[in-house]
């Protein structure tokens, strides 16, 4: 067992390490950037995760409800994702200087006892959002309000797009399913494991590759 490759090994060697059109899919190296953040100044994103599980979470803008609530959200679960030993990174278009006024009123309107310990990335020339997507580069230059959408990256320590999810502006993320993914990719990166629907509420065991059903990681 010891000396098969991981389920989610497998998986991703059936994807391209590079894009031949730009469009970020799985399995791809996502794109390098520098970048200002809340946390100061970073030369290479790829660096600062450097071996580590990261996750990077886009919200339009700044001191918009919904957006405030996810962040408010984020903080709450992050000593979680932190004990996973993932990183969490979010961005908008905004700039550092307004992020750091936002974060103030994100704690001020959390009800829970909150800190904000990860960065938040300032895109103000759109760069990384177009890079990963997030907004068109054909068509960004011509909006009145060119914001980015709701937008999840789930990367590996190999800095590989293991999941990405889209949501419009309208509709708030689920941190909890965030966390699930998380670790649901993990545990098939280590452990060989493809977990079923809605895993691990409603299994009581799991299908090893070599056939056999442990529950040995039900309710993890």
């Amino acid at each position: 067992m010891d000396e098969l490759e991981t389920g989610t090994k497998k998986y991703i060697e059936m994807y391209p390490e590079k894009s031949s059109d730009g469009c970020i899919r799985l399995g791809n190296v996502v794109p390098d950037f520098s970048a200002d953040t809340t946390q100061g100044y970073w030369d290479s994103f790829h660096e600062w995760k450097r071996g580590k599980w990261a996750i990077l979470f886009s919200h339009p803008a700044d001191f918009t409800p919904v957006c405030t609530t996810e962040i408010g959200r984020l903080a709450l679960k992050y000593d979680e994702l932190e004990n996973m030993d993932c990183l969490v990174a979010t961005l908008s278009v905004d700039d550092v200087k307004t992020h750091n006024t936002w974060l103030e009123d994100v704690i001020a309107q959390c009800v829970n006892k909150i800190d904000i310990n990860f960065p938040v990335i300032g895109d103000t020339d759109r760069s990384i959002s177009k890079k990963y997507g997030m907004i068109d580069p054909g068509t960004s230059d011509e909006q009145n309000l060119p914001l980015t959408i709701r937008a999840v990256f789930i990367i590996n320590p190999e800095n590989k797009l293991m999941l990405s999810l889209n949501y419009p502006a309208c509709v708030g993320r689920n941190i909890d399913e965030i966390i699930r993914c998380v670790k649901a990719l993990q545990l098939s990166y280590s452990k060989s494991i493809a977990t079923p629907a809605n895993w691990p509420d409603n299994h009581s065991s799991v299908k090893m590759s070599d056939g056999t059903e442990t529950d040995e990681y039900e309710g993890q």
